[in-house]
């Protein structure tokens, strides 16, 4: 049997490394993902997404250290890992709750998220030693001195001003990281039992407080719209009051110029047409006057405006002329006086 060549062995072997450090020398990086490479122990180069290939036992990925969370139940358990390949995306650490002591000596326990992205990988790997770990630190020792500037009360009004405040705060130490903050979310802020149970008093009796201020408010509104209606109702009476006795003046006055008009404007006629109008009052008064006692006493000075009546109707052609010209001529004004004194008398008796 004829031994094995050993040119063809060593062809063979020749070829077998070839092909394992073309193997080792060929690198697929993902989109959004970057490699740093450093040759014989210093930095060469980023390997992009795409095909790469480096040179095997020379050229070798420098890894980063990464630290993430894991919730188990109510606990927060950390995982920490070297990866060569680093993620350019937008990455949330979600930190545990950390206790902090506000200006009113409260202490709370906080829970917030961190959203952050690697933009200069050469600087996350060389410029800090655990970036992902000083990323948390910073949070949390900014996270205190924010929130330990604030009351309580302040402290939940004041949530985006805190997430701001604490980006801000965040933002020129981690460029020098290569890390760029996005934003911080306050998640979760736990208070002491005995504290909480006090804030819901104290809102309950805001609450109440409000409702009677509400209610006190809603009468007092109620109270002013009825003395603005019963103002403008009065206002609006009165008015009518005055225009009504405007309106009948103005009546009396045309009639009495129609009525002068018809028997003469002389000043006997005026008189007799004004004792008319003082003998309907009286008239008029009568019933009013006699509902108030058994006796009615009537004036002396009644008479005359009496038979100014009588005269005015002789006049004015009314119904009662018949009668008029008779008392007239019977001394009307003595006959009309005593018989209405004569009449009351009767009546009393």
């Amino acid at each position: 049997m004829d031994l094995v060549n050993p040119g063809l062995i060593l062809s063979l072997i020749i070829v077998v490394i070839g092909i394992l450090i073309i193997a080792k020398g060929l690198v697929v990086v993902r989109q959004s993902e970057v490699m740093v490479i450093e040759r014989l122990g210093s930095f060469n180069r980023l390997l992009e997404s795409g095909i790469n290939i480096i040179i095997p036992f020379i050229e070798q990925p420098r890894a980063i250290t990464m630290i993430r969370y894991r919730k188990l139940g109510e606990d927060y358990q950390a995982i920490t890992s070297d990866e060569v390949r680093i993620d350019r995306r937008e990455t949330v650490m979600d930190f545990p709750g950390q206790p902090v002591v506000t200006t009113d000596n409260v202490t709370v326990t906080i829970n917030g998220a961190l959203y952050y992205q690697i933009i200069d990988p050469k600087r996350a790997v060389y410029e800090v030693e655990n970036m992902s770990q000083a990323v948390e630190v910073l949070a949390k020792t900014t996270l205190r001195s924010v929130v330990g500037k604030m009351e309580l009360d302040k402290l939940f009004e004041s949530r985006a001003e805190v997430n701001n405040e604490i980006q801000s705060s965040m933002e020129e130490a981690a460029s020098k990281w290569g890390v760029k903050i996005s934003r911080v979310e306050v998640q979760d802020i736990a208070m002491p039992e005995e504290v909480e149970s006090a804030m819901r008093l104290q809102m309950a009796a805001e609450r109440r407080r409000r409702a009677t201020v509400t209610e006190a408010e809603g009468e007092k509104a109620a109270a002013i719209a009825m003395a603005q209606g019963q103002r403008e109702s009065a206002i609006l009476n009165a008015q009518g009051d005055k225009e009504s006795a405007i309106l009948r003046a103005q009546g009396e006055q045309e009639s009495i110029t129609l009525v002068l008009g018809a028997i003469g404007d002389s000043e006997e006629n005026k008189r007799t047409v004004v004792g008319y109008l003082l003998g309907q009052s009286y008239i008029k008064a009568l019933p009013t006057m006699a509902q108030q006692g058994e006796r009615v006493f009537v004036p002396y000075e009644s008479s005359a405006l009496l038979g100014s009546m009588g005269m005015f109707r002789e006049m004015a052609g009314t119904p009662e002329d018949a009668v008029a010209s008779h008392l007239r001529s019977q001394s009307p004004r003595e006959g009309l006086r005593s018989g209405m004194v004569g009449g009351a008398a009767s009546g009393g008796d």
